[in-house]
């Protein structure tokens, strides 16, 4: 009987099951969207509860659409938005609160105040993250700190802390296990990467009881077994990456050097450094690229908050589009004599500025301005801030001269969007046959735990590009649009 691979992708606007077969092909898929909360300005969140519904919804469709039996599933592999925070009663298995998601911002004042006193230093020394409200570390000492009781029950051991792998970890099995993987591990702000584990100077910063944290694992490890009566039949969860991790396995970007950027929600850039810990001058973050038989290879990355998340801007606020796959067609439509930018700081801007207090600004408006150069601004934006991020790698490590980037996620189905992400960077962008990156890393992650799929090497053999977009712009065109971007994001910086 065959077997399966089942990756749970669960992102940061809809979750997603997907099946693989033995031959690394998707063969079932489910997906569903889930509502955002935004209780106040900067503010953004999720029922947990939503989250797990989808999980098991998704998982189940896609066995379903796949035409196979739940027993027919190996493994499970589980790849998951970073950083967003789930407090739960050890006991019930209840949230204790909505999940605060990475893009959240409430806690901006308190990691000022955390830098103005002189732990910025300590922090970035130990997990190569810098003191911003993205990370997990500040978004649970606001709940301990603002939901009643909280701070006492967790001191008792009451309260479980987890990112959401480790919420889904301990659903599907039941209560059974609490545990994380290294890559989720490192963007909590709580996780010493050299030393691998949880490090008490920054607990006691932070002033989080360690009985809340999980157990921290490899990423392809056995993080217990699904009970039967969830999806069908008891499969063992095999493989844990936080997204962008899979991501980067998923693009066989194994050898140092190798680098990937993915455009969802925000876009997120990684360079594997090997086994070299990168300490960055420019503002990006060292992170754990993933561990495999206690092994740790490490990454930089340029974190970007809003990329398609821009292009649901245009559908949902400004509702000049009816569908995402509308903005490369309108963009082609702008009129080139216009040159309009858009910042897009809805939520603060990310690396290499890290700037939380910026917001959104758009330049260059004239009385022809209209829906295509819009959506042109809003595509171009990504570009621009790609570059930010490959210049500043390149600037941080001897070995970024990197050519050709590997690219993944929703926006990169719009060739437009990628023509213009080649021009602007001036390399050339591969977009590979297999677009779902990110469940494919987690799929590896089990299927080679399970002993179906290959081991590394062998797995980046299988890797096949689909079309490599090659720059066109002139470099005179390139420079004065570079300028004309960098011009507009110093008028948006508060500092």
């Amino acid at each position: 009987m065959q077997q399966f691979i089942l990756a749970i992708d669960q992102g940061t606007t809809s979750t997603r099951g997907i099946v693989f077969n033995q031959g690394r092909r998707v063969v079932g898929v489910g997906q569903e969207e889930f509502q955002q909360h935004f209780p106040q300005s900067g503010w953004v969140e999720h029922d947990p509860e939503d989250i797990w519904h989808t999980v098991v919804e998704t998982s189940r469709q896609a066995i379903r659409n796949a035409h196979i039996e739940a027993g027919q599933v190996a493994a499970i592999g589980i790849t998951n938005q970073r950083e967003t925070v789930v407090v739960w009663d050890k006991n019930t298995g209840r949230p204790l609160y909505n999940a605060i998601v990475w893009q959240d911002r409430r806690t901006a004042a308190f990691c000022t105040q955390l830098r103005d006193s002189g732990h910025e230093d300590m922090v970035v020394s130990k997990t190569g993250l810098l003191l911003d409200p993205y990370f997990s570390a500040s978004k649970i000492s606001w709940i301990l700190d603002h939901v009643a009781g909280a701070r006492a029950r967790a001191e008792k051991g009451d309260l479980l802390f987890g990112t959401i792998d480790s919420f889904l970890i301990w659903r599907l099995t039941g209560g059974q296990v609490h545990a994380t993987d290294a890559t989720n591990a490192s963007r909590t702000q709580l996780f010493n990467i050299a030393e691998q584990d949880w490090d008490e100077e920054l607990l006691r910063l932070f002033n989080i009881p360690r009985a809340m944290l999980p157990e921290v694992k490899d990423c392809a490890d056995n993080f217990g077994v699904a009970n039967a009566e969830i999806l069908g039949a008891e499969i063992p969860i095999l493989g844990v990456a936080g997204d962008q991790h899979a991501a980067l396995m998923g693009q066989a970007c194994f050898k140092p050097g190798m680098v990937k950027s993915t455009y969802g929600t925000g876009c997120f850039a990684l360079i594997n450094t090997g086994a070299d810990i990168v300490r960055s001058q420019n503002r990006l973050l060292t992170t754990i690229a993933y561990r495999l038989n206690g092994k740790v290879a490490y990454a930089l990355e340029g974190s970007i908050f809003i990329a398609g998340a821009a292009v649901q801007w245009l559908r949902d606020g400004l509702k000049i589009i009816e569908s995402a796959d509308q903005s490369g067609k309108q963009a082609d439509q702008a009129d080139p004599h216009q040159d309009v930018y858009l910042v897009p700081a809805f939520v603060g801007l990310g690396a290499p500025h890290w700037d939380a207090d910026a917001r959104g600004a758009i330049f260059g408006l004239t009385r022809n301005t209209g829906p295509a150069e819009f959506c042109r601004a809003a595509l171009e934006s990504v570009a621009y801030q790609t570059a930010d991020l490959l210049q500043a790698m390149q600037k941080d490590w001897h070995n970024a001269s990197q050519t050709v980037l590997r690219v993944d996620g929703g926006m990169v189905a719009s060739d437009w969007t990628m023509q213009r992400l080649a021009d602007i960077l001036n390399v050339e962008v591969d977009r590979p046959e297999i677009l779902e990156t990110t469940a494919l890393g987690a799929a590896w992650l089990a299927g080679s735990k399970a002993g179906l799929w290959p081991d590394a090497e062998e797995f980046a053999t299988t890797w096949a590009l689909e079309r490599r977009f090659a720059p066109q712009m002139d470099e005179a065109e390139r420079s004065r649009k570079m300028a004309g971007w960098k011009d507009a994001l110093s008028r948006t910086l508060t500092r």
